[in-house]
């Protein structure tokens, strides 16, 4: 899909309810950009495939356009890396070539076996700002829905970050998500251990159902001071509210997960799981997927607008001013990856 073809719902959604919440500019801090050649469908006996229902590809001009569909009169500026789900190399070439040529900040996808030297020349010489690790590059003894966050982003790549002060946009794994012990201690490890890494949580941890938070931002709000969350692929108000509430405006950022949330849905939650409601047969046959559910409904928006509905209820609950939305929709980002709008 290039682009984004709004329905009327779409506009009604945008105009009636986000476009005077939202200010003029917006920086989207978590975007997979990459070409149709750099993906790897994998098939066989897994819980859950829906983002591939989604897209093919998600290419700069591509994602740009869809910023101009969903966005119309706002500025909006991406962070950007390219598919874990696919060619590391190749897509990690393909974002620094973007970059290089636009500006736009990105990270670089490791791999656990990459050696320090490696990152740290990948990294300066490709023109990135820092790292994306993911689970699809994780430690090969390690199954990566049960990855300890050093098993994806070993203590090696995180020395050459903390060299530099670079960012790294965090995707933690484990089946009970933020509120994992063993993901909690590790959190606060890395800040506490490697003072000038920028780590950036992505998902506000994975947080998508009540089940998932326990007192973990609790006990991070006391034991941490620099640590930044996104609340990308997420539309569970009281977590960005609680994530706002315990970490103040200046360290939650907005991001989207483009280009996978494009899709036409809403969310519900049941007994700790995620279920992404969507129009009867636009995905396929999506009946042996626990996160997916098709509904007859015909007034059904994007993913994206879902993200900031549940971010405007956050807001309001929480009596935000422009000031502090702008911080989280940009202002925070410009500052952390150095942007000039």
């Amino acid at each position: 899909m290039y682009g984004l073809k709004r329905t009327d719902y779409d506009k009604k959604v945008y105009e009636e309810e986000l476009q005077e919440f939202l200010p003029d500019k917006i920086v989207d801090t978590h975007t997979h950009v990459f070409l149709p050649e750099h993906r790897i469908i994998k098939t066989g006996n897994i819980s859950s495939k829906w983002t591939n229902y989604v897209y093919d590809e998600c290419s700069i001009e591509n994602l740009e356009q869809t910023y101009l569909d969903i966005f119309p009169d706002k500025k909006t500026i991406p962070v950007i890396f390219g598919t874990p789900s696919g060619h590391v190399p190749e897509s990690n070439e393909y974002i620094s070539k973007i970059t290089k040529k636009t500006g736009i900040p990105a990270l670089f996808m490791n791999k656990y076996g990459d050696s320090a030297e490696f990152i740290e020349k990948s990294v300066i010489e490709g023109g990135f700002q820092g790292l994306k690790p993911y689970l699809n590059s994780c430690n090969p003894n390690v199954v990566g829905a049960y990855a300890d966050i050093f098993d994806f982003l070993p203590e090696e790549h995180l020395k050459v970050c903390d060299k530099y002060g670079w960012k790294v946009v965090l995707h933690i794994s484990k089946n009970d998500r933020l509120r994992n012990p063993t993901n909690i201690k590790q959190l606060i490890e890395i800040e506490q251990k490697y003072p000038n890494v920028k780590l950036i949580v992505a998902h506000i941890g994975r947080a998508y159902c009540p089940e998932d938070l326990g007192d973990a931002l609790e006990t991070l709000q006391k034991n941490t001071k620099n640590m930044m969350f996104d609340f990308s692929a997420n539309t569970y108000s009281y977590a960005i509210e609680k994530c706002i509430a315990l970490m103040g405006s200046n360290r939650v950022m907005f991001g989207t997960d483009m280009p996978i949330t494009k899709m036409r849905m809403y969310r519900v939650t049941e007994n700790g799981n995620y279920v992404n409601v969507v129009p009867a047969g636009m995905y396929g046959d999506v009946s042996n997927d626990v996160h997916m559910r098709e509904t007859t409904e015909k007034d059904i928006t994007i993913f994206t607008y879902e993200i900031l509905r549940a971010f405007k209820k956050a807001a309001q609950k929480l009596g935000l001013t422009k000031e502090d939305v702008a911080k989280i929709m940009y202002k925070n980002a410009v500052e952390l990856y150095n942007i000039n709008f």
